[in-house]
């Protein structure tokens, strides 16, 4: 592993590209220490310990919530566009064939539109959320509970989630990619980090929050074994044997070798988590309108609880159906049957055409379903643990299966990057 790195760092581009990355995931965490002026932000630190929802963005936006600076909303506005327009581009057909038919500037004008939608749902959220916040617990300083100060912080919010948003996309373009994730995963680790500090000064007495050596160690126990199984499952690969006939073209003899096709077995990656979480945060929004003392919010905060049974089967119910969508936009059986066709192949035992095409949509559907299945019962197993052993888990499983996803892709971009120049990677 450290012969790899010295290989990483010798490639000038890939040195480049991992210090400018590093730089920008320098200047968002930097940005998000800016705390946002007229907000009593130990109030909201408080008010974001006792409701779920707002645990949620909190652990999200890696304590920049709780803090409340700039970097509040952080990148789940964004998130929550791009379901948006994800669901818009099936419902609308003038959507769809701008994807489909556009081309690249087609993509460039639906990116553009999920910008201007994610600003709006920043500055929609950041609003509702203090104002709801301001009906319970005077969150506002006096002299900004007024309109001109909820729109003011709303403008703020949604500028730092605007400069989270071109922060990704610069990181996506000029560094290692995977920008936007990479956000979310700089704020995961940061929460995990802090939580584990806490627990382990609480044991050696630094701290006084209550826990014990034995829930300290189921903590990490409880890491290590959610890490190792994530990482087993999302490395496995399912793979289809392709077989490819002899041609002759001007005396020269082609294909006639064997290969595969490889479906990870979740190819879906974490994004089924991160769309259901948001999905069931955004309700939470629009009732703290309404005020956090008002019948709808505590209706919601009571029996939506990340602890309550009902939230835990919508929870796993999203996880699986978002799941499926994915897959039935990003997965095409018909081009890959057609592909391998034309190039004169087929999958051993089945007939070419339609066979193969319901060969594949049979494969993935079951690869979806163990897929929809692991997020959602892995989404679970800390929840349970801590109300089990009232054990108090400063992460979930979303969180780990997002770290380990995001670190393993970002990974393997930089293996591929060494293989193109004949470095021995990392796997």
């Amino acid at each position: 592993m450290l012969e790899t790195l010295r290989n990483v760092w010798k490639v000038e581009e890939l040195r480049k590209k991992l210090i400018y990355t590093f730089l920008m995931l320098l200047l968002y965490r930097l940005v998000g220490m800016i705390p946002v002026s007229g907000i009593n932000a130990e109030v909201v630190a408080e008010m974001a310990n006792t409701y779920d929802m707002l645990g949620l963005i909190n652990m999200m936006t890696g304590s920049a919530f709780s803090q409340m600076t700039v970097m509040a909303m952080g990148i789940s506005p964004y998130i929550n566009a791009s379901i948006i327009m994800q669901l818009l581009t099936v419902a609308l057909p003038s959507l769809e064939r701008l994807q489909k038919e556009g081309g690249e500037e087609g993509k460039k004008k639906i990116q553009r539109i999920t910008r201007y939608v994610t600003i709006g749902l920043a500055a929609l959220q950041a609003i509702g959320i203090i104002g709801g916040l301001n009906q319970s617990g005077n969150v506002l300083q006096a002299e900004y509970s007024n309109f001109f100060g909820y729109v003011t912080i709303g403008i703020i919010m949604a500028g730092g989630t605007a400069l989270a948003m071109w922060i990704g996309e610069r990181i996506t373009k000029n560094g290692i990619g995977n920008g936007i994730s990479l956000l979310i995963f700089a704020g995961i680790i940061s929460n995990m980090f802090n939580g584990i500090l806490i627990a382990f000064t609480d044991v050696i007495g630094v701290t006084n929050y209550g826990a014990t050596i034995w829930q300290f160690l189921a903590i990490l126990i409880t890491a290590l074994v959610i890490t190792a199984l994530v990482t087993f499952v999302d490395m496995g690969e399912r793979r289809i044997p392709v077989q490819y006939a002899k041609r002759v073209v001007n005396r020269r003899v082609y294909g006639g070798q064997n290969t595969h096709i490889p479906m990870k077995v979740i190819s879906v990656g974490v994004l089924p988590l991160i769309f259901a979480y948001s999905f069931l945060s955004f309700p939470g929004t629009i009732f703290a309108f309404f005020g956090t003392n008002s019948g709808v919010y505590q209706w919601w905060n009571n029996n939506m609880s990340q602890t309550s049974p009902l939230y835990m089967i919508i929870l796993a119910v999203l996880i699986i159906a978002f799941a499926y969508f994915y897959t039935s936009i990003t997965f095409n059986p018909r081009e890959i049957a057609e592909n391998i066709q034309r190039q004169g192949g087929n999958i051993r035992g089945i007939r070419p055409g339609k066979n193969t095409i319901d060969y594949l949509v049979r494969t993935s559907n079951r690869l979806t379903l163990f897929a929809g299945l692991f997020l959602a019962v892995l989404a679970t197993v800390p929840t349970l643990l801590s109300v089990w052993q009232n054990v108090q888990i400063p992460f979930a499983a979303s969180s780990i299966l997002i770290a380990v996803s995001v670190a393993l892709e970002s990974v393997r971009q930089v293996e591929a990057q060494l293989v193109m120049r004949h470095y021995k990677g990392f796997l």
